[in-house]
């Protein structure tokens, strides 16, 4: 038996405010889902474990069976996995962020969508201004980047940046949740504002409001952690090969450390234009040679992050006919048995523009599951499925048929 995970980053959404109320799943047209709706089984998937932030890090390591209370040690050294930066025992690695202030509020966490060229100057010129010290920066992909920090203590509050648009930065700056961590929260506070000293004039900036485009113009540390200790996907399940696929290297990293082979494809941005038929063809290449794909598409999570219906709904039925469609019509040509699975990580509801805790729809489809009476993939329609409400790692043990 194979099988693949197909995740729609932040897919799921609240009908609150919503055209007709009803969310971009609702409305979206998706026969392919649909289809594996129908002849699958469905159900109702709490991604979130009590009293954990409801960050992709978060669920997408529910998703894949983990039990997070036991593994989690941030953001940023997942992603610094992905990226290839070792974490050595005494360093902290936190994801940092190019984010856009505007007349001292939180624009956006994006810095607009910045370009990886044009953030990767970026980075490299804070790693020269600031760096090479007691802290190092790393560039990854559009606003997405690392800072790791010797002798830096995790025990310290930061608020992810895309869950405080029109916030003043000054609010939600680091604080310590110790005496002990409170030397950590005013070093990287005094970093941030250093940051925007140096970004404000920097050539790219200039060039991009010339162009009418949001400036990069502070750096924004959060979710930070030492590195973790997972058992991969084969200690576990003995799976047997395993890949993952994605333009974000978040999701990248927690492949890595859960065993899998990451494979990049050409033109993968983590926004609506990413290269779905790529990613689409990537996964049916490594299902032909492994046992477990996990692709990982981040564009509805973007759109409802910009609040934006209309693309949400469009990045939803873009996964639908670019990748769910051409991956179902390879497997049903396949001679092994292949299990498929549909769920979004988290909502990311547009009238919030940020994730929330909310359980979210799930579908699997395939050899030895028995179908339910659902007949449409989405938010309200599974809460009458076959496989009812579950949490966390009972998703991967439904899947793998434990």
């Amino acid at each position: 038996m194979k099988y693949i995970i197909i995740l729609g980053d932040g897919m799921a959404d609240d009908p609150k405010g919503l055209p007709e109320g009803r969310t971009p799943m609702q409305a979206a047209r998706t026969p392919w889902m649909d289809r594996l709706a129908c002849e699958g089984r469905t159900g109702i998937l709490h991604t979130i474990p009590e009293g954990f932030h409801p960050g992709s890090e978060i669920a997408n390591l529910s998703v894949l069976g983990y039990d997070v209370a036991k593994v989690f040690e941030g953001r940023g050294s997942l992603e610094a996995a992905s990226m290839g930066v070792p974490i050595a025992p005494g360093e902290m690695a936190m994801r940092c962020n190019l984010i856009c202030v505007e007349e001292r509020r939180i624009k956006n966490h994006s810095a607009g969508h910045i370009t990886s060229s044009e953030a990767h100057e970026l980075i490299a010129f804070l790693q020269k201004e600031l760096g090479g010290d007691r802290v190092d920066f790393f560039p990854g992909v559009s606003y997405r980047h690392l800072l790791k920090m010797k002798g830096g203590d995790k025990r310290i509050e930061c608020t992810p940046p895309h869950d405080v648009p029109g916030t003043p930065f000054a609010e939600v700056m680091i604080r310590p949740q110790t005496e002990e961590a409170r030397e950590t929260a005013d070093f990287l506070n005094r970093l941030i504002l250093r940051s925007q000293e140096l970004l404000a004039d920097h050539p790219v900036n200039v060039k991009r409001r010339a162009g009418g485009k949001d400036p990069a113009n502070s750096i924004w540390p959060w979710s930070p952690g030492y590195r973790p200790r997972m058992e991969t996907l084969s200690e576990k399940y003995g799976l047997t090969g395993g890949s993952v696929i994605s333009a974000v290297d978040l999701i990248k990293g927690i492949g890595i450390y859960a065993g899998l082979k990451s494979i990049d494809v050409e033109g993968a941005t983590g926004l609506y234009d990413t290269n779905y038929e790529g990613k689409a063809a990537a996964a049916i290449e490594a299902l032909r040679r492994d046992d477990f794909v996990f692709l990982h598409i981040e564009a509805s999570d973007e759109a409802g992050h910009e609040g934006d219906y209309d693309l949400k709904k469009t990045t939803v039925e873009y996964l639908d006919r670019r990748a769910v469609g051409p991956i179902v019509e390879a497997v049903l040509g396949m001679d092994e048995p292949v299990r498929i699975a549909v769920l979004p990580d988290h909502p990311t509801p547009c009238y919030l523009r940020t994730h929330t805790s909310d359980p979210v729809p799930f579908l699997i489809w395939g050899a030895g599951i028995e179908p339910d009476e659902v007949q449409r993939f989405d938010e309200f329609s599974v809460r009458n499925g076959g496989f009812g409400e579950i949490r966390g790692e009972r998703f991967m043990d439904l899947l793998i048929g434990k």
